[in-house]
């Protein structure tokens, strides 16, 4: 991805700015509109390039869109769905994994459904072969063809029962909006429980569907013949409201975070008051500043919720740079998310990675080599880089550690950042950091 960003860094983060809807949700509201027999409407829908990429999809199936980018109001209407080219579906989403959602929606609306060819993407093969064995449990006949992948429910979708041997988040999605108009009832165990997931479960509710959640992870889905339109709030990202916290904290900044929720924020808060942060918490909000004093250190494991989240981890460890001693944090979630620490050293961080579990319990990574662990030793003054984005979290994180950092930094490939992170530029500029960009 394009655009390089220069940063001059060293200067705290200071001001107001906004989060809307969340990245993790507003995605999957959108593909739940193609259950519908009526139009839906989504609000607080952040303009970010996933919702652009879902909104191509959706019209290439036929649903009318109307985005007030502005107000955040999404108007979709699924009356006249209809197949769409393999090959457009294919140009227009990239190395998005959202077509693979779109099946289960769209074998009950057209008996069928296509899912381009993944294999050069970033997806890889086994999470494509994962949803496709769910929606083979549902009943659907899988076609794998030169163009990609043909899916078709002759005799309709029915329920099953689906085991994950992982509380995976995509896998708890897809047979979610796969279930809810399946014939019988389905019984999902070991499911993700996110905020985001639960929020999705309320859309569909909203749209007469029938879903029970145990405290046992386990969702009961009883599948029924038809769903209405939808009328929604999404829930704010809290991905991105993370992501300014651990930027207040590394720049020694005071940043009030419009449209956070605490809520959804209970164990990030718990870790961020810990390492030396400070917060208030408001109708309107969430007040994130660096009290004065020095940072402490922590040890810390990420999990799935109500653990702390993996996407808060990579820009935490940032504002870890700065906290005096050893910091410990073991990744249970995503085998490979310390890539991002190695443009850290660069810039004056002292970061070991290790294979090993460096935490409470063994986990899966545990005996797979991979670099799952990470001790941070500070505090340390970073200085300014050049730096090259590796992915959307990573990213952000070292957009962070260059605002934190003496000196200037070059950011390329800051498109990256916009995928998740709304108006991020004009943002930085609210803060008062000096950023420019230059190409």
């Amino acid at each position: 991805m394009g655009g390089i960003l220069r940063v001059n860094g060293g200067k705290p983060l200071k001001g107001r700015i906004r989060v809307r809807g969340a990245k993790n949700f507003v995605p999957k509201a959108m593909v739940a509109a193609l259950l519908g027999d009526g139009p839906s409407v989504l609000r607080s829908v952040p303009l970010i390039r996933d919702v652009d990429v879902v909104s191509g999809l959706l019209q290439l199936h036929g649903v009318k869109i109307d985005y007030d980018q502005a107000g955040g109001v999404l108007k979709m209407d699924p009356t006249n769905v209809d197949s769409a080219h393999v090959a457009d579906i294919d140009a227009h989403a990239g190395s998005s994994r959202i077509p693979i959602l779109f099946c289960g929606p769209l074998l009950h609306r057209l008996g069928e459904a296509f899912i381009p060819d993944l294999g050069g993407c970033n997806i890889g093969g086994r999470p494509i072969d994962f949803h496709l064995n769910i929606l083979r449990g549902f009943g659907a006949i899988v076609d794998k063809m030169e163009a990609g992948i043909h899916l078709r429910a002759p005799n309709g979708l029915k329920g099953t029962v689906i085991e994950l041997p992982y509380p995976s988040v995509g896998a708890t999605e897809q047979t979610l909006l796969t279930a809810v108009r399946a014939e019988g009832i389905t019984e999902l165990r070991g499911a993700a429980v996110e905020p985001e997931i639960i929020d999705l479960i309320n859309v569909l509710q909203k749209m007469g569907a029938i879903i029970s959640v145990d405290t046992d992870r386990a969702i009961r889905i009883e599948g029924v013949k038809r769903l209405t339109g939808y009328s929604h709030t999404s829930l704010p990202d809290r991905i991105e409201t993370a992501s300014w916290a651990s930027a207040a904290l590394a720049t020694k900044g005071d940043i009030f975070v419009e449209g956070a929720h605490q809520g959804d924020m209970t164990t990030f808060l718990n870790v961020f008051r810990k390492v030396g942060g400070a917060f208030e918490v408001d109708e309107d909000g969430i007040r994130f500043y660096h009290p004065g004093g020095a940072l402490k250190s922590i040890a810390l494991e990420t999990n799935v919720h109500p653990g702390f989240m993996t996407d808060w981890q990579q820009p935490l460890v940032v504002a870890l740079t700065q906290a005096e001693g050893l910091s410990i944090v073991h990744e249970t979630v995503y085998e490979n998310r310390f890539g991002f620490t190695s443009a850290l050293r660069e810039m004056g961080a002292t970061i070991q990675v290790y294979r090993e579990c460096l935490g409470g319990l063994e986990c899966r990574f545990g005996q797979r080599n991979f670099f799952h662990s990470a001790v941070i030793s500070g505090p340390t003054p970073l200085h300014g880089a050049d730096i090259e984005i590796p992915d959307l979290r990573g990213g952000f994180s070292h957009l962070i550690a260059a605002l934190a950092a003496e000196g200037t930094s070059n950011v390329r490939g800051i498109n990256m950042i916009s995928r998740g992170y709304e108006h991020f530029i004009s943002k930085l500029e609210a803060l008062d950091a000096d950023v420019e960009l230059v190409q």
